[in-house]
This record gives structure tokens, C-alpha cells and sequence, in this order.
């Protein structure tokens, strides 16, 4: 380490060129969390089984984004664990969820996203109306005992912010507003519903869901994962923040790392980023010009034509350069100013050891003109991040963390300790999720 002084994240906002909204500004004095997290957490199939029952069959998940559902029986098929779920536009204004399953034999009523008129079993035919209604029985003199109006599909609890729709399980559970109180202050300024998804990139993991979601909770791992990003980034300047149930990291781009020995340039530092974004048809910087403005300029002059101009002069610096990356309790990671990404982490199946990691780039669009949504892609658990192109430059930066991931896992169940151990600071957001999810796991708790 070179020793010299760290500028913090709030020395940067005061040297940006346009005004920076108070939300950036905001820290939490807070401790959230054990720094020792059991290991018990990341491998055990009981505490994979308790999750199960007390958090995905309880807790506000994301499931698409509204586009994926464009017309009347359009639907998508969302699974996490051993659950699966049906979510259907069954109105022009009407988006609804039910569990994935024939209430005749148990069957899959979809085994995969598309569009219907009627929700048919492809079993023995029961057939149900889009709004849930049983509408159709095989041979209904042998059903005789069978009151139709009782055997309408079960509703999910569905929501919407942002574009996105969430379901949950619990016919009690509080609405989605309470969940994700907290979180409309942050995103003002970059409405997501405003995006349409470019992307929609999906690989399965050899780890648990954890383990892969905590890997991009924090700019620790930069330096020694990903060391070509160090001269444009200000890595463990990050600021951290906890709030009610999300938490936030804020990372510095287009300044260097203190980690470095030496002091880049600002064509060096303006190189680093521009290496890893799309869309900055930048010249070399003129003598002299600082690589943290001009990588701004270039931004808002980007997005202009698709946000309009007003929208776009309002934006600070750091609204543009920065990184900006939300955890939503428990697993839906929405990037905050004009990063684009997009995660969400689930398990796989039964298996606390495979999961599913999926990426959506969200790009602005002028309002009422959204090109249609892309369709998911599927890599294989061994496939290279590159095979899927329209990640662009991410794409050799997940290779990089996926190196890790699942050696992460490997040596979790090679430990000889009961814990392992976080920071105070930097690993603030995972510290605040596991506070969140003892709480969520107590015997009783809602």
C-alpha cells in the first residue's frame, strides 16, 4: 500500500460540478450485524430447509419486470427453491400470481415463459380462466363431488415498483411498500420504470446464494480480484450505508485506488474506466483535464437524447461516474443512478450448494417508447460469462469473480472454524442482510 492520504467519498461529491442531492450525502452511524457469521449459514441443508419456509414462503420477491408481460396471457415462470410460480397479465391494467401447479394432480400448469388464452393442464386438460377460475373439466361426471367454484387457483400477493413485480407467498404478509419503505427517495432521480431491459443474462453457480450475492456487496475484493480496474477506481474509499431493509455502496470512479503505489495518470485513469463501460465514444483528454469530469461530460451527453436535457443538467457527477449498488432484502440487487445493472441471486433447487445468478442491463428510454424486453439466456454452469455478448465488458469482470465463487463454497465446508469473519466498514452490507435475515429466520417472526 502506498500509505498516502484517502481522500473520502465525500471530498469527491464537494469537488463535483454540479449540485449533489442530500441521499448521497446520507451515512449511517449504525453497526449493523455480527461480525462472525456461522458457516452453518452458507452450507447446511436444514438452514437451506428453514429458508425455505420462513423467508422465500414469507418475503417480498422480485419476479420480472412488467414489460416481460407485454400483452393480455403473457407469463412468466418464476421458481426459487422447490417453489414455482405462475405470473400472468391477465388484464391490460391486471397482473396476477399463482403457484405453478394443477390443483387436479399437482402437475406443472407451465414448465416455461410464453402467452395463453387459458391456463391448461397438460396432464388430463383442468383448465383455468387467466384471473384463476376454474373453467374446464375433463369427464365431469366423474367430479361430481368437485364444487368448480372451489377449486379456482390459489392468488399469490403481487406488487409493483420500479417496473419490476414482486410476489409473495403470505396471504399476511404487509405490502410491498412497507418492505421496501425508504427506497422511492432514493431512486427519484433515476426512475427505473423508465428503462426497458436491454439484457437478461442467467448462469448457475456451484455455491450457495449467499455466498454468490455477497461477492457484489463490496469494492474489498477489487484490488486482488480484479487489479486492471485499480487505476479508475476509488475502491475502498467506498462508502457504505444500512437503512431499513436495503443497504447501499457507493464506489468512486474515474479516481484511483489508494491501494496503489504509484499515482496514475489521468489518461491512465481515464483508460481504466472506459475499458469496462459501453456507449463513451470519448477522445483521448486533452492535456491537463481531469478524467473524472470529462467521464462525466461523456455520460450526460450519452444520455441527453433519451432523458432530455433538463433531467440530465440536474444530475451531479457522481451520477454519472459512480457506482451506486442497493441490496433489497433478501436477494434483488437494483444499481442506483445510470449503471444499468441489475441482480438477483435464488437458490437452485433443493441444493443450499448451486444457485441461480442472474444480470439485467436496464437502459433509459424516452417515455412510452420501449423497445421490447429481452429474453432471458441461459448459460451452463461451466460456460464463460463472454458467451453472452450483450454483457459487453462485464462480462470478463464476472469471469474474474466466478474464478472465486465457488472455491468460496468448497472451502466453507473445509473450514476448521465456526465462523467467518466481516469488517466493520466495508463489508457493512453484509453484515446488515445477515441482521436482517436472523430476524426473518426466529421461530415466529413476520
Amino acid at each position: 500500500m502506498s500509505g498516502r492520504p484517502r481522500p473520502s467519498y465525500q471530498d469527491l461529491l464537494d469537488s463535483d460540478s454540479r449540485p449533489v442531492p442530500a441521499l448521497l450525502r446520507q451515512r449511517s452511524e449504525a453497526d449493523f450485524g455480527t461480525a462472525e457469521v456461522p458457516v452453518a449459514r452458507y452450507v447446511s441443508r436444514a438452514v437451506h430447509e428453514l429458508e425455505v419456509e420462513r423467508l422465500w414462503k414469507r418475503v417480498w420477491q422480485m419476479a420480472c419486470r412488467e414489460e416481460d408481460l407485454p400483452a393480455v396471457g403473457d407469463f412468466v415462470v418464476y421458481e426459487i427453491a422447490s417453489l414455482s410460480v405462475l405470473v400472468v397479465r391477465s388484464a391490460a391494467d391486471a397482473i396476477r400470481a399463482f403457484p405453478n401447479a394443477c390443483l387436479h394432480r399437482g402437475r406443472l400448469l407451465k414448465d416455461r415463459d410464453g402467452s395463453c388464452r387459458e391456463l391448461r393442464c397438460p396432464f388430463h386438460g383442468f383448465t383455468w380462466s387467466l384471473d384463476g377460475k376454474l373453467i374446464g373439466m375433463p369427464t365431469p361426471w366423474d367430479f361430481e363431488h368437485v364444487d368448480p367454484e372451489k377449486l379456482a387457483l390459489p392468488e399469490l400477493r403481487v406488487g409493483r415498483w420500479g417496473g419490476f413485480v414482486f410476489v409473495n407467498f403470505d396471504p399476511g404478509c404487509a405490502p410491498l411498500d412497507e418492505h421496501l419503505a425508504g427506497l422511492d427517495a432514493h431512486f427519484a432521480r433515476w426512475p427505473l420504470d423508465r428503462r426497458w431491459k436491454q439484457a437478461h443474462v442467467a448462469r448457475r453457480m456451484r455455491a450457495n446464494w449467499k455466498v454468490v450475492q455477497e461477492a457484489f456487496m463490496e469494492a474489498f475484493h477489487v484490488a486482488t480480484t480484479h487489479p486492471q480496474l485499480l487505476p479508475g477506481i476509488g475502491d475502498t474509499n467506498s462508502q457504505y450505508d444500512a437503512f431499513l431493509n436495503f443497504s447501499r455502496a457507493i464506489t468512486a470512479n474515474g479516481t484511483p485506488s489508494p491501494e496503489l503505489a504509484r499515482v496514475p495518470g489521468e489518461q491512465e485513469v481515464f483508460d481504466a474506466v472506459t475499458g469496462r463501460r459501453e456507449g463513451l465514444p470519448l477522445p483521448p483528454l486533452p492535456e491537463g483535464a481531469s478524467a473524472r469530469r470529462a467521464l462525466a461530460a461523456g455520460m450526460r451527453e450519452a444520455l441527453r437524447p433519451v432523458c432530455g436535457s433538463a433531467a440530465v443538467d440536474a444530475l451531479c457527477d457522481a451520477e454519472l461516474v459512480d457506482s451506486f449498488y442497493y441490496t433489497v432484502f433478501p436477494n434483488f440487487h437494483p444499481w442506483g443512478a445510470y449503471n444499468r445493472i441489475v441482480y438477483r441471486f435464488r437458490p437452485d433447487g433443493d441444493d443450499p450448494d448451486r444457485s441461480i445468478m442472474e444480470v439485467m442491463l436496464l437502459s433509459p428510454c424516452p417515455e412510452g417508447e420501449k423497445p421490447p424486453s429481452a429474453p432471458l439466456h441461459w448459460l451452463g454452469e461451466d460456460d464463460d460469462w463472454t458467451r453472452a455478448p450483450e454483457l459487453g465488458p462485464l462480462a470478463r469482470i464476472f469471469n474474474q469473480d466466478s474464478a472465486n465463487i465457488p472455491q468460496v463454497q468448497r472451502g466453507l465446508h473445509a473450514l476448521q472454524k465456526p465462523g467467518v469473519t466481516l469488517s466493520r466498514s466495508q463489508e457493512t452490507k453484509i453484515r446488515h442482510f445477515h441482521a436482517l435475515w436472523e430476524k426473518w429466520l426466529e421461530p415466529g417472526a413476520r
